[in-house]
């Protein structure tokens, strides 16, 4: 599995200097980090680097690279259930979560989209006093332009493994 940093991040989480890695075949494990903070609350934003998927978590008390590896593998496992693919969590992430990579997070338009995102985030969390759980769940709502105007919960339902995982990719979430 790989969590891609930003440099905010991986500075909070002691890991400063990052390899940039390729893609994986497995779009399911490949995502991207981000810390932000609203209303000087710390925040980070997980995103799946393909179909920008969101998760919004605390980020107080993340101090290190286990405690963020834990937490964020948590709330997903948590989240993807609650959101109807559990299924996916548990046939096609969970078995990479025992190897970890962090790398940079490189890629502008996921970065980009992350900005948005984090915007709207603001938004729900701030004005309409959302949880970070509610609030991940009415971001995967929105129609992003990166995506050819689907919203990242569509996105990420029609994700494919790699052509040797096809069988395994064709899962339905409810």
């Amino acid at each position: 599995m790989i969590f891609r940093l930003t440099q905010k991040l991986a500075k909070k989480i002691s890991l400063p200097s990052l390899p940039s890695l390729p893609h994986d075949q497995n779009p399911f494990i490949d995502w991207t980090a981000h810390l932000f903070t609203a209303e000087r609350v710390q925040y980070i934003i997980v995103t799946n680097t393909v179909s920008l998927y969101s998760l919004v978590m605390y980020g107080r008390g993340i101090t290190d690279d286990n405690e963020f590896i834990q937490r964020t593998l948590s709330f997903m496992s948590e989240f993807i259930a609650y959101d109807g693919c559990e299924f996916i969590y548990r046939r096609l992430i969970a078995p990479h979560t025992a190897r970890i990579s962090f790398s940079k997070a490189t890629n502008r338009h996921v970065i980009g989209s992350m900005n948005e995102l984090i915007f709207e985030v603001k938004l729900y969390m701030v004005e309409r006093q959302l949880s970070p759980f509610e609030t991940s769940l009415q971001v995967n709502e929105t129609l992003m332009s990166y995506l050819g105007y689907k919203s990242p919960k569509e996105a990420f339902r029609q994700l494919k493994v790699g052509e040797e995982n096809a069988s395994d990719s064709n899962m339905e979430c409810r």
